[in-house]
């Protein structure tokens, strides 16, 4: 990776055990696993959001919205370790 950075997120025990466990079953790192999911989130949240511009179905506009949050909740964790 060219250029890479850091992101650190605070958890309690039970839910960095089930990740670590999702991971494992997924047959990648943690590290991979929550990058995959940050940005599965990224992308949906961008996607809603285009959705939601252009008036997009009730489900679609939901999923952007649950979306934001998620990536909300990233950024707020990622701030709060600085």
């Amino acid at each position: 990776m060219t250029g890479a950075a850091r992101l650190d997120l605070r958890l309690d025990a039970r839910d960095k055990d089930r990740i670590a466990r999702a991971a494992e079953l997924g047959g990648i790192s943690v590290s991979t696993f929550v990058r995959n999911a940050a940005l599965h989130a990224a992308s949906d949240a961008i996607a809603g959001e285009e959705t939601v511009s252009t008036g997009g179905s009730l489900a679609a506009r939901l999923r952007g919205r649950a979306s934001k949050r998620m990536s909300r909740i990233l950024v707020d964790a990622n701030r709060s370790l600085k």
